[in-house]
């Protein structure tokens, strides 16, 4: 994994970006758990003096305005806080375990993959080091109830020097569920956004009282596996919560030059029966989808059975189809002709028996 470590170089003007340290991280393929799209927030932080701790978790990147000031001083896209000091003229310096602190609520709670700390902007002003705990806490605890000392927190990261103005990434490896996080700078300085990349991990017993949901929707354990086209915009765009807001909130691919055809392939959230289907192209209009297909597999390895035919789709729309007799498996796929791009796809339905077994022995694994 790199590691970047030291300060940036001055911002000298044009594209801040230009000189950002970033690398390919394996993991940024999964969901980011901490999106605002899945009702992620930071509900707590100890500091945030020059900057809102609520920057932390904005969907797009980090912007610099290299002229804005505040009465505070530099107003910056991230969380800040104050430099820390000692106790007195002779000890000017913080101690060794001195740091300033953020708790985040994971919109989705989950197994995490992975972490990005990015310190984009922060050239001289960002972290020592860093370190992140997680904890899996039930209902909606308060931020004095997740401070608790009866909360279990387990160190994903531990403390680690960190480079200004870079994609800081952590690869993580613990095989549990978490819901909150901790996000630990020493002993200070800032952080521009936090990135939370793993495996949605559901309730079963919320699953169960609901019957009928979104099978595929990402805040229900659905996820994206393959695409055959990401080019302006990613497939997993298409499981996120809600309607789409604009254009570029879908999945639109490349125009094809030649015979073939654009699909995606999803995981459900387990076994089910699907017995309806919403294919929503909003906001695609000159570009949408003109045809689209689904079908479905059981298993890793099982055959596809196509279970809504070729079916011609408008722009900006929302379609809905009811299935003449419900669709049985764990995997679905969606071929779109020739190319273009829908904005959100919805499988309802619920879990069979099995599928029900399974996701909750999988959630007792991960301490659920």
């Amino acid at each position: 994994m790199p590691r970047f470590t030291g300060d940036a170089s001055p911002y000298g003007g044009g594209d801040p970006y230009a000189d950002y340290r970033a690398a390919d991280l394996p993991f940024t393929g999964y969901a980011d758990l901490a999106d605002r799209r899945l009702g992620a927030g930071v509900v707590a932080a100890n500091d945030e003096f020059f900057a809102e701790r609520e920057n932390l978790l904005k969907p797009e990147p980090a912007e610099f305005d290299p002229e804005h000031f505040g009465h505070k001083g530099k107003v910056m896209d991230g969380w800040e806080t104050r430099r820390r000091r000692g106790t007195s003229a002779d000890r000017p310096h913080p101690d060794a375990d001195d740091h300033d602190w953020a708790l985040v609520r994971l919109g989705a709670p989950g197994v995490i993959r992975g972490i990005v700390v990015d310190t984009a902007h922060f050239r001289g002003n960002y972290p020592q080091a860093v370190s992140v705990e997680a904890a899996s806490v039930p209902g909606s605890p308060s931020p004095e109830e997740l401070l608790g000392p009866d909360v279990e927190w387990t160190t994903l990261v531990p403390r680690t020097p960190v480079g200004g103005h870079a994609a800081n990434g952590f690869a993580v490896d613990v095989e549990r569920r978490f819901t909150h996080l901790r996000l630990n700078q020493h002993p200070d300085g800032g952080v521009a956004r936090l990135r939370v990349y793993g495996e949605v991990a559901p309730d079963p017993a919320w699953l169960g009282a609901l019957g009928t949901f979104d099978l595929v929707a990402l805040e229900n354990g659905g996820g994206v596996e393959d695409a055959s086209d990401r080019f302006y915009s990613p497939a997993t765009n298409t499981i996120q919560p809600g309607r789409s807001r604009k254009m570029d909130d879908g999945w639109e691919t490349r125009r094809r030059r030649d015979q073939g055809n654009d699909w995606i392939r999803y995981r459900l959230a387990e076994q089910a029966e699907i017995r309806a289907v919403e294919i929503d192209t909003a906001y695609l209009k000159g570009n949408s989808a003109g045809w689209a297909a689904l079908s479905v597999r059981d298993g890793e390895d099982g055959p596809w059975t196509e279970f809504l035919p070729r079916t011609r789709l408008q722009p900006d729309t929302n379609h809905r189809f009811v299935l003449p007799t419900p669709a049985v498996g764990t995997h679905v796929r969606i071929d779109i002709y020739p190319d273009g791009g829908i904005s959100r796809l919805r499988l309802f339905g619920s879990l069979t028996e099995e599928g029900a077994k399974r996701l909750t022995a999988r959630h007792q694994e991960l301490g659920g």
